[in-house]
Protein backbone atom coordinates (compact mmCIF):
# COMPACT_ATOMS: atom_id res chain seq x y z
CA UNK A 1 0.00 0.00 0.00
CA UNK A 2 1.16 3.19 -0.81
CA UNK A 3 2.17 5.82 1.60
CA UNK A 4 1.83 9.03 -0.80
CA UNK A 5 -0.60 11.76 0.88
CA UNK A 6 -3.74 11.94 -0.80
CA UNK A 7 -5.23 15.00 -0.62
CA UNK A 8 -9.10 14.44 1.43
CA UNK A 9 -11.00 16.08 -1.85
CA UNK A 10 -9.15 13.84 -4.17
CA UNK A 11 -9.61 10.70 -2.25
CA UNK A 12 -13.46 11.20 -1.68
CA UNK A 13 -13.69 12.01 -5.55
CA UNK A 14 -11.70 8.66 -5.94
CA UNK A 15 -13.41 6.69 -3.78
CA UNK A 16 -16.77 7.86 -5.77
CA UNK A 17 -15.35 7.02 -9.25
CA UNK A 18 -15.08 3.77 -8.25
CA UNK A 19 -17.99 3.22 -6.04
CA UNK A 20 -19.77 4.83 -9.71
CA UNK A 21 -17.78 1.73 -11.59
CA UNK A 22 -19.21 -0.98 -9.88
CA UNK A 23 -22.95 0.25 -10.43
CA UNK A 24 -22.32 0.88 -13.77
CA UNK A 25 -21.01 -2.34 -14.46
CA UNK A 26 -24.32 -4.54 -13.10
CA UNK A 27 -26.66 -1.88 -14.60
CA UNK A 28 -24.68 -2.55 -17.86
CA UNK A 29 -24.79 -6.45 -17.28
CA UNK A 30 -28.93 -6.11 -16.25
CA UNK A 31 -30.17 -3.25 -18.19
CA UNK A 32 -27.94 -2.19 -21.02
CA UNK A 33 -25.27 -3.61 -23.83
CA UNK A 34 -23.41 -6.78 -21.73
CA UNK A 35 -20.26 -6.74 -24.45
CA UNK A 36 -19.86 -2.73 -22.96
CA UNK A 37 -18.90 -4.05 -19.75
CA UNK A 38 -15.31 -4.54 -21.40
CA UNK A 39 -14.72 -0.59 -21.67
CA UNK A 40 -15.09 -0.18 -17.31
CA UNK A 41 -11.68 -2.59 -17.49
CA UNK A 42 -8.16 -1.52 -18.66
CA UNK A 43 -6.83 -3.12 -21.92
CA UNK A 44 -5.06 -5.84 -19.56
CA UNK A 45 -8.14 -6.37 -17.00
CA UNK A 46 -8.80 -9.31 -15.57
CA UNK A 47 -11.95 -11.28 -14.23
CA UNK A 48 -11.52 -14.41 -12.13
CA UNK A 49 -13.18 -17.07 -10.04
CA UNK A 50 -10.61 -18.08 -7.84
CA UNK A 51 -13.03 -21.37 -6.75
CA UNK A 52 -13.31 -22.67 -10.76
CA UNK A 53 -9.88 -21.74 -11.83
CA UNK A 54 -11.69 -19.94 -14.57
CA UNK A 55 -10.01 -16.51 -15.60
CA UNK A 56 -10.78 -14.05 -18.40
CA UNK A 57 -7.39 -11.56 -19.52
CA UNK A 58 -7.98 -8.54 -21.88
CA UNK A 59 -10.31 -6.12 -22.94
CA UNK A 60 -11.52 -7.93 -25.77
CA UNK A 61 -11.37 -11.44 -23.94
CA UNK A 62 -14.26 -9.73 -21.96
CA UNK A 63 -16.17 -8.04 -24.27
CA UNK A 64 -16.27 -11.34 -26.38
CA UNK A 65 -17.03 -13.19 -23.09
CA UNK A 66 -20.18 -10.31 -21.97
CA UNK A 67 -21.42 -10.56 -25.58
CA UNK A 68 -21.82 -13.97 -25.39
CA UNK A 69 -24.71 -14.04 -22.58
CA UNK A 70 -28.10 -15.67 -23.62
CA UNK A 71 -30.17 -12.96 -25.57
CA UNK A 72 -33.11 -14.89 -23.49
CA UNK A 73 -31.65 -14.22 -20.27
CA UNK A 74 -33.08 -12.20 -17.37
CA UNK A 75 -30.74 -10.72 -14.33
CA UNK A 76 -30.66 -8.27 -11.99
CA UNK A 77 -27.56 -7.70 -9.26
CA UNK A 78 -28.02 -6.19 -6.24
CA UNK A 79 -24.79 -4.74 -4.64
CA UNK A 80 -24.15 -3.29 -1.52
CA UNK A 81 -21.58 -2.80 1.12
CA UNK A 82 -19.52 -1.52 -1.46
CA UNK A 83 -16.13 -0.14 0.61
CA UNK A 84 -13.25 1.90 -1.63
CA UNK A 85 -9.81 2.37 -0.43
CA UNK A 86 -7.64 4.82 -2.23
CA UNK A 87 -3.85 3.71 -1.85
CA UNK A 88 -2.45 6.50 -4.48
CA UNK A 89 -3.66 8.96 -6.72
CA UNK A 90 -3.80 5.97 -9.52
CA UNK A 91 -4.62 2.87 -7.62
CA UNK A 92 -7.56 1.36 -5.62
CA UNK A 93 -9.32 -1.32 -3.90
CA UNK A 94 -12.78 -2.90 -3.18
CA UNK A 95 -14.76 -5.21 -1.45
CA UNK A 96 -18.64 -5.03 -2.38
CA UNK A 97 -20.89 -7.40 -1.68
CA UNK A 98 -23.23 -9.10 -4.70
CA UNK A 99 -26.72 -10.94 -4.70
CA UNK A 100 -27.55 -12.19 -8.33
CA UNK A 101 -30.84 -12.89 -9.66
CA UNK A 102 -30.67 -14.46 -13.33
CA UNK A 103 -32.95 -16.69 -15.43
CA UNK A 104 -32.73 -18.11 -18.98
CA UNK A 105 -35.73 -18.65 -21.21
CA UNK A 106 -37.38 -15.02 -20.53
CA UNK A 107 -40.07 -13.94 -23.11
CA UNK A 108 -40.83 -11.14 -21.48
CA UNK A 109 -43.29 -10.04 -18.48
CA UNK A 110 -42.77 -10.41 -14.64
CA UNK A 111 -41.04 -14.04 -13.22
CA UNK A 112 -42.71 -15.31 -10.47
CA UNK A 113 -40.19 -15.40 -7.41
CA UNK A 114 -36.76 -17.08 -7.57
CA UNK A 115 -33.71 -17.72 -5.04
CA UNK A 116 -30.69 -15.61 -5.91
CA UNK A 117 -28.43 -17.74 -8.63
CA UNK A 118 -25.24 -15.94 -6.70
CA UNK A 119 -24.38 -14.16 -3.24
CA UNK A 120 -20.90 -13.83 -2.28
CA UNK A 121 -18.46 -9.93 -2.52
CA UNK A 122 -16.06 -8.90 -5.29
CA UNK A 123 -12.47 -7.67 -4.77
CA UNK A 124 -11.54 -5.39 -6.92
CA UNK A 125 -8.17 -3.13 -7.97
CA UNK A 126 -8.64 0.10 -10.01
CA UNK A 127 -6.19 1.92 -11.80
CA UNK A 128 -6.33 5.50 -12.40
CA UNK A 129 -5.04 5.68 -16.74
CA UNK A 130 -5.53 9.80 -18.37
CA UNK A 131 -8.43 10.91 -15.63
CA UNK A 132 -10.62 8.26 -15.62
CA UNK A 133 -10.82 5.12 -13.24
CA UNK A 134 -10.98 1.42 -14.43
CA UNK A 135 -10.95 -1.35 -13.25
CA UNK A 136 -7.86 -3.86 -13.32
CA UNK A 137 -9.22 -6.81 -12.01
CA UNK A 138 -11.93 -8.13 -10.47
CA UNK A 139 -12.23 -11.05 -8.14
CA UNK A 140 -15.27 -13.53 -7.75
CA UNK A 141 -15.74 -15.20 -4.28
CA UNK A 142 -19.00 -16.94 -3.71
CA UNK A 143 -20.51 -18.13 -0.92
CA UNK A 144 -23.53 -19.73 -2.77
CA UNK A 145 -24.08 -20.19 -5.91
CA UNK A 146 -26.28 -22.30 -8.26
CA UNK A 147 -27.08 -22.92 -12.04
CA UNK A 148 -28.82 -20.45 -13.70
CA UNK A 149 -32.75 -21.80 -14.49
CA UNK A 150 -34.38 -21.99 -17.19
CA UNK A 151 -38.04 -20.59 -16.80
CA UNK A 152 -40.58 -23.31 -18.76
CA UNK A 153 -41.49 -21.97 -22.30
CA UNK A 154 -45.20 -20.13 -22.16
CA UNK A 155 -47.81 -22.37 -22.69
CA UNK A 156 -50.44 -21.75 -25.55
CA UNK A 157 -53.57 -22.58 -23.66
Amino acid sequence: MSTEAIDPMDRLLAERACERLILDFVHRLDLGDPSSVAELFTEDGVWQWPHDDRRIVGREALRAYFGSRPADRLSRRLMTNILVSVTSTTTATAISYLTTYRVDGFTGGMVPPQLPANVGHYEDTFRRIDGRWLLATRTTHLAFGAATQRLAPPSNS
